[in-house]
């Protein structure tokens, strides 16, 4: 097809540190200070468990720093900068590593054109198009510009050729709707060193609601080794995600890997509807696995399901509650820089 020299590497591979940011936008902090104190938390939360782990770099407003050195330990280094929004997975590179002899070992960052989720009319995004450029620059990666719309929780990897993608992310209406899926798939594997692509017909149905991203993979399946697909798998069948879940099952042992089931929290709605709470958007440290938590009966099942897939990880589980309400997960607001 053609060559590339440059690899994404799983995220269970060794990381050097993680990059997040710390809330700034107005409908994340919200107009209570009581809101803006748990927004704060649950970003701090996550750093402050992560940095017993690996090192944490958290980038921040300048209007908030005083917010951070407050509520994050003190080991997290803070890096002054220009931001609209706190979801460092989408705003930041897809770090890789050079693989041909020129850039053997190297760090490379795909620096993928960020247009605030397909240019929805609630984001603001002039500052967070420059969010990979400025971490590049910090991590001395080089920068590895794509003109293809995307964000790092709408892929996948397992670090051995393949990628996980959805189609009404890469594909959809203000994206890259004019380009063909071939297209698509041709620019993924030039900067992520994949091969093959599975493609998920949809995601999650509050991701199509205000805030959503329209589909993002990592709420819906993620690799937990080169050939099994962890996959949210919703048990109530009132719930509208209900089918999205066999849909993925499917989808995956078609593709030729193992679908192993992340039981859906039981908690199904909330104060907007149906709720996409799951425990696949949780995120892979140097020795842990930081869980997404809901205060929900199947939280300690998640937890033992996990440490089984897992055994030489330990299970941080959190409260991720104020995280979905605003948007996301704790894999949405943390980027893995590998070794």
């Amino acid at each position: 097809m053609f060559g590339t020299t440059w690899r994404m590497p799983a995220e269970w591979e060794p990381h050097t540190r993680t990059w997040m940011a710390f809330p700034v936008a107005d409908y994340i902090l919200g107009d209570t200070a009581e809101s803006a104190h748990e927004a704060r938390s649950a970003w701090a939360s996550v750093a402050n468990a992560i940095v017993e782990f690996e090192p944490v770099c958290m980038l921040v407003a300048e209007s908030e720093l005083e917010f951070a050195r407050d509520y994050l330990d003190s080991r997290v280094e803070l890096i002054v900068a220009e931001l609209d929004d706190s979801w460092m997975r989408d705003i930041g590179p897809s770090f890789v590593i050079g693989t041909s002899d020129a850039e053997l070992g190297q760090l490379g960052g795909v620096d993928w054109f960020f247009n605030g989720w397909g240019n929805q009319n609630w984001t603001e995004w002039a500052k967070d198009a420059k969010v990979a450029k400025t971490i590049n620059k910090l991590s001395n990666a080089t920068r590895l510009e794509s003109p293809l719309i995307n964000e790092g929780g709408a892929i996948h990897v397992n670090g051995t050729g393949t990628v996980l993608l959805t189609k009404t992310v890469q594909l959809g209406e203000g994206r890259n709707n004019m380009w063909s899926q071939r297209e698509v798939e041709d620019e993924i594997h030039r900067k992520l060193g994949t091969t093959k692509a599975v493609w998920f017909e949809r995601g999650l149905w509050r991701d199509y609601q205000e805030f959503g991203t329209r589909g993002h993979v990592d709420m819906l399946a993620v690799f937990c080794d080169e050939n099994r697909i962890l996959y949210h798998d919703q048990t109530n069948p009132e719930h509208p995600d209900f089918a999205v879940s066999q849909e993925l099952k499917a989808t995956i042992l078609a593709a030729g890997f193992e679908a192993v089931p992340l039981t859906a929290p039981a908690t199904i709605k909330d104060a907007g509807g149906w709720v996409d709470y799951n425990y696949v958007n949780h995120y892979l440290c140097n020795g842990a696995v930081i869980l997404c938590g809901f205060d929900d009966p199947n939280d300690q099942l998640a937890v033992t399901t996990l440490q089984q897939i897992y055994p030489d990880r330990q299970v941080v589980l959190l409260d991720a509650r104020p995280i979905f309400e605003r948007g996301g997960g704790i894999h949405c607001i943390t980027q893995q820089e590998p070794a």
